[in-house]
């Protein structure tokens, strides 16, 4: 005959509660850093109920090299190099945001030529740099296809950078008043052969994720982000428009000539991770619009500002051949250019959003302090918020969907 045992009343109680404790214990997990879908040196740390974020804060300075202080000991053209080290998929965007900046520091202007080849240097950034988060976003939600068709898109752009510049990647273009060298017989044409075989194959690129029905279950109604959040946290560029917000600082704040371009700026209704995704196809469309108006009115003339004398340094045949010349090579490279006293913020309108230069000046070739507004630090600062709530995978997809890079946000 069995026997039956009874337990007391306190161990049953106490058994009551460790059951109860282990259904809502939270578990803490570390997203990153060396994490693929987090584009980088990212951590987030997260807290889980279940598979539901409960908490997330996003660590960063993994990648953190101190470029501001740098900039207090480098000449202005010094420097140029360094920004193509922030967003590193459009170095050649940032090189013009940093020109700009010194170059209302210093009251100058620039030819028409030099401006139409920094917008055609600005907009086929834009879309390389687009390209490549359509490509990394692609496999971050399971589609392998996206990438290798935009990377093929991106080499056919870096010839044409290196064709330009001598470099494919860090390109270092921009100078303060011009441009390092005017645009190579015959690379104007080459870029509109770009753009007429390009649209095609964006049109078919974005039809394998448009209407895919794992990508579209994977970002509709995910990671919704309200205008007026998207204004409070500092978002800009496709991200911010993604929410329904048309602002973008080449209608808004023109610079360069883009007030002469006509473009239409995309934006979204619901501000998930699909309309952002949208939104960054319909931008490359434009992008070639206006590169194609650009070329259809070329401007002639100089592509440096020739009266910039203690700016801009002279061409090298001018340097061999006059010793004025010769001396004022020597200070312009020694001592930097010559910038009055005073204080400059300019932002422009980069793939990832709204990058801004702040510059202090006591005169002379090198700044006194500078801070960089980069666009991916102010997008990330949304994720405390948008992924809470959401799914861990998820927060994969919401990650995709910011495309934001490291480079530019630890600096």
């Amino acid at each position: 005959m069995a026997t039956e045992y009874a337990f007391p009343d306190s161990a049953a109680k106490n058994a009551d509660a460790a059951a109860q404790e282990f259904q809502t214990e939270k578990m803490s997990l570390a997203m990153g850093p060396s994490h693929p879908s987090t584009h980088g040196v990212l951590r987030l740390q997260l807290e889980l109920d279940g598979e539901v974020v409960t908490q997330c804060d996003p660590i960063l300075g993994y990648l953190h090299r101190g470029d501001e202080k740098i900039a207090e000991n480098m000449t202005y053209n010094q420097f140029v190099p360094y920004t193509d080290r922030l967003d590193y998929l459009a170095p050649l965007a940032n090189n013009v945001a940093y020109a700009i900046a010194v170059e209302k520091l210093a009251n100058l202007q620039v030819p028409a030529r030099c401006e139409a080849i920094r917008v055609i240097c600005c907009e086929l950034a834009r879309i390389s740099a687009h390209l490549l988060g359509l490509g990394a976003y692609g496999i971050d939600v399971g589609a392998w296809s996206v990438f290798l068709y935009s990377f093929e898109e991106r080499e056919k752009l870096y010839k044409l950078f290196e064709e330009l510049t001598g470099a494919r990647f860090t390109t270092s273009y921009t100078r303060i008043g011009g441009v390092a060298r005017d645009v190579p017989e015959g690379w104007n044409e080459r870029v509109g052969k770009f753009c007429d075989q390009f649209l095609p194959i964006l049109e078919e690129v974005l039809s394998l994720l448009t209407r895919n029905k794992i990508f579209t279950d994977r970002t509709h109604g995910v990671g919704i982000i309200s205008k007026a959040d998207a204004i409070s946290y500092g978002l800009t560029g496709p991200n911010l428009r993604g929410s329904g917000v048309a602002f973008d600082l080449r209608k808004d704040r023109p610079y360069s000539g883009y007030e002469k371009y006509e473009f239409d700026i995309p934006v979204g209704t619901t501000g998930d991770c699909y309309d952002r995704y949208l939104c960054r196809g319909e931008e490359m469309r434009q992008s070639v619009r206006i590169v194609r108006q650009v070329l259809a009115n070329f401007p002639v003339g100089s592509y440096y500002n020739e009266d910039a004398k203690k700016i801009f340094a002279p061409r090298k045949d001018k340097v061999l051949t006059s010793m004025e010349e010769l001396i004022n090579n020597f200070m312009i490279t020694t001592e930097g250019p010559q910038m009055p006293a005073g204080e400059v913020y300019f932002e422009a309108e980069n793939p990832k959003g709204a990058l801004g230069f702040f510059i202090v000046s006591k005169g002379g070739g090198v700044p006194y302090r500078m801070k960089i507004r980069s666009p991916s630090f102010c997008n990330l600062s949304i994720l405390p918020k948008v992924c809470v709530g959401s799914l861990v995978s998820d927060t994969v997809s919401i990650l995709g969907s910011l495309d934001f890079v490291m480079g530019e946000c630890d600096r």
